[in-house]
């Protein structure tokens, strides 16, 4: 339970302390913008904090600044550890964000719907 209480504490530190990138790209993701689909951010998937998660599309988006260089390894980990658990990990740079927001968002759209498309059940 400590754990879980320091997780979510952490978490609420990093929405209140976010990139310019994450912002610009939180006013797009927020309040179900792109096909319906809800996106929350900073969203603790323990052991992890995730930048954007849409559990419904089992979707994440990393917005990954330039000390993303040197944590190659580690991000492999972590983009596994997700995977494991059925996400799409989608990782985007804050310049891309910051410069080609709409080609950002294009892919996060399609991305969100071809999850869509995988969880739809076959007509009887």
């Amino acid at each position: 339970m400590a754990s879980n209480n320091r997780m979510i504490s952490r978490a609420r530190s990093l929405r209140a302390s976010h990139t310019d990138a994450e912002n610009k790209l939180w006013w797009s993701l927020r309040a179900s913008q792109i096909l319906g689909v809800k996106f929350r951010r900073q969203f603790p998937i323990a052991p992890y904090i995730v930048d954007f998660c849409s559990q419904k599309a089992k979707l994440i988006v990393e917005v990954d600044g330039s000390q993303h260089q040197d944590a190659v390894e580690y991000d492999r980990r972590r983009t596994k550890f997700l995977e494991q658990r059925g996400y799409r990990v989608v990782r985007v740079t804050n310049i891309d964000v910051l410069t080609n927001l709409d080609g950002v968002l294009e892919t996060i759209y399609w991305l969100v719907a071809d999850r869509r498309q995988m969880n739809v059940s076959p007509s009887p």
